[in-house]
């Protein structure tokens, strides 16, 4: 009998977690735990009804699987727009507002479990959003830059935590002004030709014999 190999699959991976939750904590834990609970209602439901799955959730965390990408974002956006309309009547310094990262990526199975760098990309790249705001991983926007309902804006090559190559990175831009455009892709290409300018170039001389 052979080697017995874990599962693997590809999948997309959403990670979010609460924007300053310790200091919320701080100021009134009650009130933040009741908070949360109904950020986690909101987040559940719109995961579901996109398809999606929460398979992991520590404190303000939750990161949640879904079969399609374009699912993926579109709950992502979902969720963050219905925070907002759920902040609107709280004074600024009690607002729940969520950082999402997302990302497509190879992962280990474990149960109900997923682990490995699909997921701990989701979760670094979470990292660089704005309050309210979300960011892509480069697997993920070239699977869904055609949706024109949003825009997005070229971030880089990010290096993050504990993952060896540097990371393409996305902004969702949900502003209907925005909605088709791709910003800072120019960049990108400038970057692209670099490298090729860069990379070295091996030239071979064919010697060319006549046999008489």
């Amino acid at each position: 009998m052979g080697p017995k190999h874990d599962e693997r699959r590809l999948t997309t991976i959403l990670s979010a977690d609460v924007v300053g939750y310790s200091r919320l904590m701080e100021a009134d834990e009650e009130a933040t735990v009741r908070a949360l609970n109904a950020c986690r209602l909101v987040i559940d439901g719109l995961v579901a009804e996109h398809r999606g799955r929460v398979f992991g959730s520590a404190g303000d965390s939750v990161v949640a699987e879904f079969p399609s990408p374009v699912e993926a974002v579109r709950c992502a956006v979902d969720i963050q727009r219905e925070l907002e309309a759920h902040n609107i009547d709280l004074p600024v310094d009690r607002r729940m507002r969520l950082r999402i990262g997302v990302n497509l990526g190879d992962v280990i199975v474990e149960g109900d479990n997923l682990l490995g760098d699909g997921v701990n990309i989701a979760v670094r790249i979470e990292t660089l959003a704005d309050a309210g705001g979300i960011c892509l991983s480069g697997p993920i926007f070239d699977q869904i830059k055609k949706q024109h309902d949003l825009g997005y804006e070229f971030l880089g090559e990010r290096k993050v935590k504990n993952i060896a190559e540097p990371v393409r990175v996305y902004r969702v831009l949900t502003e209907p002004e925005a909605a088709g455009t791709i910003i800072g892709e120019t960049r990108r290409a400038r970057q692209a030709w670099k490298q090729v300018a860069l990379a070295p170039v091996v030239v071979v001389v064919f010697r060319l014999r006549n046999f008489r």
